[in-house]
């Protein structure tokens, strides 16, 4: 997502990040879409564009129903998944596919270097907000492991768990992994008004193949549209390519393209590589030892990135740094977690 934005902010966007609409609604010759967004502090930002792209994934249909007077008997099935991690099971960088009895397939892959990921589960939901992995999905993944795995995998091994929804297109399955996973795109544009794209369900795995697909179907109302791209264009820092291998593509990188010749240990950059790709040569300028760094809080999370990716990726809670832009919070203890915390929330105005 953070490489989305990214990529869309040096293509000439303006991000609006953690700002909610509240409204969204044509104007009187239908030409235009009249758009409210609240934002962190309160206040309103108006905006009037000539379209509106509605890819809000579980909140589809809600923001359909809420914030404009569309009309649709589309709608979405929410299924929350939940991962679990646990200590490394295997050795190598494979990963397992592990058939259960209910014919449901469950992954065991490499995870942040010491640790395995355990996922996922399927269960039917009302609502994506706050998806939490309860204990009879714990147990459900443990046991499944436990059955392939040379190692008994127990609910008291697992040092984190995570959640999502995900919005499937409501085809009138009754069973939750049966119900597709496909997309659907709808275009409300009546009498030639400012075109509203809805994305019903999809998957992120194929998510610019679903921009390209939206964009096409918009075309009609752009006829200065450029052909699709993202085909041969890489995200904003994004993995370093053109090479066989990780290693092979770091050491190609850290010799031509980067000053990475800075006294910094060599898993520290690695780590740093992965999280930021070619972002790497950004992240690091002017960093000549690790006392360049600054603060160290544990793990391989040090001061000098957390700011940058205050300052370039959004992170405003200590959670968007140790869990959604990195996972570090794995590597610190719970009592680094809580002093970070407590000097991350200290930076931010009126905290």
């Amino acid at each position: 997502m953070i490489a989305n934005v990214k990529s869309a902010r040096d293509m000439g966007a303006t991000i609006y990040a953690r700002h909610r609409c509240t409204s969204a609604r044509r104007s009187a010759d239908g030409k235009l879409w009249e758009i409210e967004l609240a934002a962190p502090d309160g206040t309103t930002v108006k905006l009037r564009a000539r379209g509106v792209v509605n890819a809000c994934g579980p909140w589809v249909k809600h923001f359909i129903d809420e914030q404009t007077e569309v009309k649709t008997p589309k709608r979405v099935r929410l299924i929350k998944g939940s991962h679990i991690v646990v200590p490394r099971l295997h050795d190598g960088d494979h990963a397992f596919i592990l058939q259960n009895k209910d014919n449901r397939i469950v992954f065991v892959i490499p995870y942040e270097r010491d640790f395995s990921l355990i996922g996922t589960t399927d269960i039917p939901v009302q609502a994506g907000e706050n998806p939490v992995c309860t204990p009879e999905e714990v147990a459900y993944l443990c046991e499944l492991a436990s059955h392939y795995m040379a190692r008994p995998v127990r609910p008291e091994d697992v040092v984190w768990t995570y959640s999502g929804v995900r919005p499937l297109f409501d085809d009138g399955d009754d069973d939750p992994s049966a119900v597709t996973r496909d997309y659907h795109l709808e275009v409300d544009a009546p009498d030639g008004a400012a075109p509203l794209l809805s994305v019903f369900g999809g998957k992120i795995t194929t998510y610019r193949r679903l921009a390209e697909h939206a964009l096409e179907d918009l075309r009609k109302f752009y006829p200065g549209m450029s052909g699709p791209w993202t085909a041969h264009k890489p995200l904003a820092d994004g993995e370093l390519a053109n090479a066989r291998t990780f290693e092979e593509a770091f050491d190609n990188f850290a010799a031509g393209a980067c000053s990475l010749k800075p006294q910094l240990p060599s898993d520290l950059v690695r780590v740093l590589a992965r999280r930021h790709g070619t972002g790497l040569e950004e992240l690091l300028e002017g960093i000549r030892s690790v006392a360049d760094l600054g603060r160290h809080f544990g793990g391989h999370l040090y001061e000098h990135e957390v700011r940058y990716l205050m300052r370039e990726e959004w992170a405003v809670e200590p959670d968007d740094v140790m869990w959604r832009r990195s996972k570090e919070g794995l590597h610190m203890t719970a009592d680094q977690r809580d002093r970070f915390a407590r000097w991350m929330q200290a930076l931010r105005p009126n905290s």
